[in-house]
């Protein structure tokens, strides 16, 4: 009865003996192969994000819309420009520089807008002239702003001598009177008055205007 029982007792070591060695191989095994996988996927996800980061825009680099802006604000400025030499007023220009913004979109917005409200000053000038009142009613009793008939032209009758003398640059660029708009006619008008001519130039339609 006693040798059995040592035989019990000597089966159920050497079984307890076999099932730790069987879970200790199986740990040893299965460590390895958990880290290689985290390691593995640590590698694929910085190689993925890598791949898809793609570099910060270029904030001065031109674009169809800061073409168009410029291309905008240039047309504003020569007409801003060319009004204020037709009405003696000085040449318009801007306070600002790139260098005051932080993009190139920015800085093109901003000129535009400032040339724009140069270009409608210098318009609205050019339309309303110091004495616009007094050059509508003498052109009421001279001509069309078209006459082309020799040897008084336009609105206000204004013979060769008259334009080379008051508007030199209009008679090289555009011809005769009668091919300048009537705003331009009463400026060079303006002119002479400022020369001291006054209304004389018109005598009949001035005095029936009463502006002489």
């Amino acid at each position: 009865m006693k040798s059995l029982r040592a035989g019990v007792l000597v089966l159920a070591t050497v079984i307890g003996l076999i099932w730790a060695a069987g879970a200790f191989a199986q740990e040893g095994t299965t460590e390895p192969t958990t880290t290689e996988t985290t390691t593995t996927d640590t590698t694929e996800t910085e190689t993925t994000t890598e791949s898809t980061a793609e570099p910060a825009p270029d904030p001065w680099a031109e674009t169809a819309r800061t073409r168009d802006l410029k291309r905008r604000a240039l047309w504003s400025k020569f007409v801003a420009r060319k009004l204020s030499r037709l009405t003696r007023h000085p040449r318009p220009t801007v306070s600002r520089t790139r260098r005051d913004f932080d993009s190139l979109l920015r800085y093109r917005l901003w000129l535009r807008k400032a040339w724009r409200i140069r270009a409608d000053r210098a318009r609205y000038r050019a339309h309303h002239p110091p004495h616009l009142s007094a050059w509508q009613c003498i052109h009421r009793w001279e001509g069309s702003w078209t006459d082309p008939n020799y040897p008084y032209y336009g609105g206000l009758q204004m013979d060769i001598a008259f334009q080379r003398a008051y508007g030199p640059g209009l008679l090289r660029r555009k011809g005769t009177a009668n091919h300048w708009a009537p705003y331009e006619q009463m400026w060079v008008a303006e002119r002479a008055l400022k020369a001291g001519r006054g209304f004389y130039p018109w005598p009949l339609t001035a005095r029936r205007c009463g502006l002489i």
